[in-house]
């Protein structure tokens, strides 16, 4: 059996922001929503979306004996969160000025379930980042970690929504599970919805990302119409993130693997459109710019 603390003092021993423990269960109320809004269209263009519902909430459809719910969160705060002038065009995700994320917190992921085998030699599990289809945001409300804003994203009151998730799903119990987190900290605050360019926040908590300027400029796949404005931003967006009352005064992240490897606030159009691909590989390979590539870039910068 998994003890609970044991667990908190390993992903905190690794690096993790929080943690939060879950027992797996199907989590029947955040399926019927998110169906809800494949049901309302806002889907469409990412069929992925509705592929393995079943696995996405209920981790014993996704890992066989799966017993137990790791979720993990990561402050990414840096100089560049909230950092652009109003007149900057070339406006990065302060998330995506680092190395990929993904890579980062897989192999946190994989040192917390090491640290965890130590004491429990036959603990079988898997590790998640984005790659699978598992509802973290969900899983991470179910661990007490925070509650979903209006901008759909996970608000935490460490760490305000500037935080990533992965998740390990493993095979055995734990002596006790963190609470569900109860309640919801927007109040009757619209500031999000107010301030998203694009008005691609609707209600219920949902986002049509089909409005959505992160979406649209980080997906290869999604077509950026010329009616939509940008806002400056070619590769995601924090006009939402950048409102939230929860996410001013908050701390920098610490962590050198999150830390940013350039800036692009230093960085102007003709730089971008004189980078070559090559170039673009060897400077920026290794963040998640890599997932839009160069040339998507440069279109939205024209855009």
């Amino acid at each position: 059996m998994l003890i609970k603390e044991q667990i908190h003092a390993a992903a905190r021993e690794v690096g993790f922001s929080l943690c939060g423990v879950a027992k797996c269960r199907s989590l029947d109320v955040s399926r019927t929503r998110f169906e809800g809004w494949l049901a309302s269209g806002c889907g469409d263009g990412l069929d992925y979306l509705s592929h393995n519902i079943d696995k996405r909430f209920d981790p014993a459809q996704l890992v066989e004996g799966a017993k137990t719910v790791i979720i993990c969160a990561l402050n990414y705060r840096n100089a560049i969160t909230n950092g652009y002038s109003a007149e900057a065009r070339c406006k990065i995700a302060s998330y995506a000025c680092t190395t990929d994320y993904h890579r980062t917190i897989k192999a946190m992921l994989r040192e917390v379930f090491a640290r965890l085998r130590q004491s429990n030699p036959t603990l079988t599990g898997r590790a998640f980042v984005d790659s699978a289809p598992l509802a973290e945001k969900a899983w991470a409300v179910e661990a007490g970690l925070g509650w979903i804003g209006r901008q759909s994203l996970l608000i935490t009151r460490e760490y305000g929504s500037t935080v990533l998730l992965g998740a390990l799903v493993v095979c055995d119990e734990a002596d006790s599970y963190d609470s569900p987190y109860e309640g919801d900290g927007c109040g009757e605050c619209r500031r999000c919805v107010e301030a998203c360019p694009n008005r691609a926040i609707g209600s219920e908590r949902m986002i049509d990302p089909r409005r959505c300027i992160s979406r649209l400029t980080i997906e290869r796949e999604a077509v950026i119409p010329d009616n939509c404005g940008l806002h400056g931003w070619v590769f995601g967006c924090e006009e939402c993130q950048n409102v939230c009352p929860y996410n001013h005064s908050k701390p920098i992240a610490t962590l050198p693997a999150i830390a940013p490897t350039f800036d692009p606030r230093t960085m102007t159009e003709v730089d971008w459109q004189a980078m070559s691909d090559d170039e673009f590989a060897t400077r920026l390979g290794h963040t998640p710019l890599s997932r839009s590539g160069r040339e998507r870039i440069v279109e939205a910068i024209q855009k």
